[in-house]
């Protein structure tokens, strides 16, 4: 539902995580029963309703402001819509869930579940992580916010390794642990196709972005934990691909090197242009051929900040618990 005062309409009943390990409750093989743990996320994961359920956890959807109406990531705004109403002007604002709302969601998740473990995007980018500590302190320890410092296709390994840790057994306050530990585990390039959003956000000064626009100038920026930062400036695409590439190529082998042959999760993301992300994909797989890489749109909240034409490359270091 979109306008002023809307309802958020949250994620249906998710479906339990499937797997000899359950967070329904279900004993493990050694017959004892285990907590049960329901996953929580938002929209800045990249993970849709559909695939929220499929998954079996619940996705909060990240709320819009647009020419003064609200309106809810893949419930009423879809990706196409979003870039039509960014192309064409519209002032575009990102907002937190309401508090109401994220209450109700856990509150309705503990009548079934025994805990919850919520994952927002990095606190460094939003408030809404603070937000759900805070609401989460009059859950008595129920409900587990992670800060791990996470967003889009990182925050999406999260979820997942979540999952996981759930099937394995470990508890809610164990997941939020193992998680934040690793906050710091993982790292972005994303390279902007303009710098016209980083002006209208105040980023830049409108003297350096006219400047950048005349020079064809492709600003690479990363998040390495909790802000988005400038990494370098190329003077086209393909010299802005090859700097987000040995960039990559660099950390995985230094930063990231364990010994094994594939110690990260590999993940390339883009926004709105499918057909470049693809190309850029197939050059990401030709670098690093050892890797199944996943490929998702970059949040909508990340989106409105850097436009249309955007292309990632990211990596989260593979947790030692699900090795």
């Amino acid at each position: 539902m979109n306008g002023n005062g809307g309802t958020m309409v949250c994620a249906a009943k998710p479906e339990p995580v499937a797997g000899v390990y359950s967070h329904d409750g279900k004993s493990n093989r050694m017959g004892i029963e285990m907590e049960r743990v329901a996953v929580v996320t938002d929209s800045n994961s990249g993970i849709t309703q559909k695939e929220g359920r499929g998954l079996g956890i619940s996705v909060l959807p990240m709320p819009f402001m647009i020419d003064g109406e609200t309106y809810f990531e893949d419930i009423s705004l879809t990706q196409e819509e979003f870039y039509e109403r960014l192309r064409a002007g519209a002032d575009i604002s990102t907002s937190q869930p309401v508090a109401g709302d994220v209450i109700d969601l856990w509150k309705g998740l503990l009548k079934e579940y025994d805990t919850v473990v919520h994952i927002p995007m990095s606190s460094g980018l939003s408030g809404s992580c603070e937000t759900a500590i805070m609401l989460a302190e009059d859950f008595d320890g129920k409900v587990q916010v992670v800060d791990n410092q996470r967003i889009s296709v990182t925050q999406r390994q999260s979820v997942l390794d979540a999952i996981e840790l759930v099937r394995q057994g470990h508890t809610a306050v164990q997941i939020r642990e193992i998680l934040e530990r690793d906050k710091m585990e993982s790292s972005i390039y994303i390279m902007l196709d303009t710098l016209k959003y980083l002006k209208k956000g105040g980023r830049i000064t409108p003297a350096a972005a006219a400047l950048g626009t005349i020079l064809n100038l492709k600003p690479v920026l990363q998040i390495q934990g909790e802000k988005l930062d400038a990494f370098t400036k190329a003077r086209n695409v393909k010299q802005g691909k090859r700097a987000m590439l040995d960039a990559m190529k660099r950390d995985i082998e230094t930063r990231f090197a364990d010994g094994s042959e594939q110690p990260v999760y590999l993940e390339v993301a883009y926004t709105y242009d499918l057909e470049a992300a693809n190309a850029f994909k197939a050059e990401v797989q030709a670098v690093f051929p050892q890797y199944d890489i996943v490929m998702s749109p970059l949040s909508l909240s990340v989106s409105c900040h850097i436009g249309p034409g955007a292309l990632a490359v990211a990596c989260s270091r593979k947790l030692p618990e699900l090795k």
